[in-house]
């Protein structure tokens, strides 16, 4: 294989795992966006994560279906770019513990830090326990789920690269 093809190849996999990254982030907030609403309907959360459009906006299509879906949409827009913040930063790691700090990391920026911007979320001192333990469970899940994956899809960018480079010296 000539050093060309293997560039070429090398190249192709960076950009699938960019998109990768992409991926991974959406479903990751879509996901997580979707069991706070579970949460919330089964009364473990106080709060819907369709604060982030109650906030803004008092149309009635965001208590239904519409709502639901576009909330869904709209974190994982956001989760997008978490995502690409945790590849370029952590995408080295090997232990689930960036994950882990990554969830509990978004989850104190949302509850202490973009508050004011949600008048729908309620203040941590109003919250219940049951609220903020599940609340943060989520936002752990998410970001191992996150952080798992990417660094997962690194190290295997990197195991096929090495692969090549070994093959292209034989």
């Amino acid at each position: 294989m000539s050093s060309n093809e293997n560039g070429q190849i090398q190249q192709e996999y960076q950009s699938m795992l960019i998109f990768n990254v992409l991926a991974v982030g959406f479903v990751g907030g879509a996901l997580a966006s979707f069991i706070g609403i579970l949460a919330h309907y089964i009364n473990f959360m106080d709060f819907s994560p369709k604060f982030i459009l109650t906030s803004w906006s008092n149309m009635t299509w965001i208590d239904h279906w519409l709502g639901t879906v576009m909330t869904m949409i709209l974190f994982g827009i956001l989760s997008v770019g978490i995502a690409f913040i945790y590849y370029s930063l952590f995408k080295r790691m090997k232990s689930i513990f960036p994950g882990i700090i990554l969830g509990v990391v978004c989850w104190a920026l949302l509850i202490f830090v973009l508050k004011p911007m949600f008048i729908d979320l309620p203040a941590f001192y109003k919250m219940s326990v049951n609220t903020v333990i599940t609340s943060v469970c989520i936002f752990i899940i998410y970001g191992l789920f996150v952080g798992f994956s990417i660094s997962y899809d690194h190290q295997e960018y990197i195991r096929h690269k090495n692969k090549a480079e070994k093959q292209s010296e034989s």
